[in-house]
């Protein structure tokens, strides 16, 4: 499959007019873009510009989603909030509701923000990484439309439910473990759709609870209740499936019933009579100055060190390199940073489509 690279910063300017053109105002276009670009920048393609068209642009333009955000306070106390984000732009309310935690974390030692009525919010990573940089370690949580089965099911009935964390370190990266509570993602499924590539066995499960690997059709099945991705850990509980069940249960708590948000089949995106209707998402923010426990540069140091010697683990036969979290997607940022975005061929129809559409004056190559 054909692959073509685009730069960053002209990739920006074209999602954030085609944001602006449908109807997102400037200054929430600008976030939900660089939260899209911050993904592709680290690697993780399965929650970048790819989702640009299908997952955003395609929510505004069919009603499903708010282009203009009402970020409204519901409730507020010196360390905690709760937020409605009325349907509006998922990446602008995150980036908001988090900011407020970091706000209290620092003002307060801690800060927790939960949210309703929100829309999916992009790469879980970019959210601690804004508490690293104030210095703080941070945690977000967010359901999702149903996706997982729990462990002796075959229904979906939890989303692939991110629980995410960040720690700074000394080292040029932090620690920042960001990973779904499934084997895999519905967005890693997504891309192995627009690559043509069948699907490994073992990530996903058909109503009569066999292994499934037809990637478009389960796509297409998973909205509809006949399909279901296995929890972390996989089947049943000898390989402890029932760990990544529990965990994505957890995330579904935090997300929602703080929140007062919408959960579990709520949030399957369809009314009675199939047609689509607003998922209203839950999220959850954590962040805590690590100040009020010991000086910053001593716990960096701390961190950095455990990683070193993770690293340094003995490894197994046939193994060149041993990863601590974050690792890969620092490694990513040194390949592409001067390189920019992957265009394989599905990616380059999708943002035509957008061009077309919306009549877009942006320059797009390809």
């Amino acid at each position: 499959m054909n692959e073509r690279w685009w730069d960053f910063a002209s990739v920006a300017n074209f999602m954030k007019e085609g944001f602006e053109k449908a109807g997102v105002p400037s200054h929430e276009a600008e976030i939900c873009v660089d939260v899209l670009i911050t993904a592709d920048k680290r690697g993780i393609d399965s929650h970048g510009v790819g989702r640009f068209k299908p997952i955003y642009i395609d929510r505004i333009m069919d009603g499903t989603q708010k282009p203009v955000t009402n970020f409204e306070i519901v409730r507020e106390t010196d360390t905690t909030a709760v937020i409605d984000g009325h349907n509006g732009m998922g990446h602008y309310i995150g980036v908001l509701a988090n900011r407020m935690a970091v706000e209290k974390a620092k003002k307060h030692g801690t800060g927790i923000v939960a949210v309703r009525n929100s829309t999916h919010y992009g790469a879980a990573c970019y959210y601690p990484l804004m508490a690293i940089e104030a210095g703080c370690f941070g945690m977000t949580a967010t359901n999702a439309r149903p996706s997982i089965a729990p462990t002796f099911s075959v229904e979906n009935m939890l989303g692939t439910n991110p629980m995410t964390w960040g720690f700074p370190t000394d080292e040029d990266f932090p620690f920042v473990l960001d990973c779904a509570t499934s084997v895999t993602q519905r967005g890693k499924l997504e891309v192995y759709g627009r690559e043509g590539k069948q699907l490994p066995e073992g990530w996903v499960i058909g109503e009569d609870g066999n292994y499934r690997t037809d990637t478009i059709q389960v796509l297409e099945d998973l909205t509809k209740g006949k399909a279901a991705l296995t929890p972390l850990g996989g089947l049943g509980e000898l390989t402890g499936g029932y760990k990544g069940y529990g965990y994505a249960f957890v995330v579904e708590i935090l997300s929602a019933a703080l929140s007062d948000a919408n959960n579990l089949k709520e949030l399957n995106g369809k009314d009675e009579k199939g047609n689509p209707v607003p998922i209203k998402l839950g999220h959850f923010f954590m962040a805590v100055d690590i100040e009020r426990f010991i000086a910053l540069d001593r716990f960096k140091e701390i961190t950095g060190s455990m990683c070193r010697r993770m690293r340094a683990a003995h490894k197994a036969p046939g193994a060149e390199r041993i990863f601590t979290p974050g690792e890969k997607e620092h490694d990513a940022w040194l390949e592409r940073k001067d390189k920019g975005v992957p265009f394989n061929d599905a990616l380059v129809k999708s943002f035509r489509a957008v061009k077309d559409v919306l009549k877009l004056e942006s320059d797009f190559p390809f």
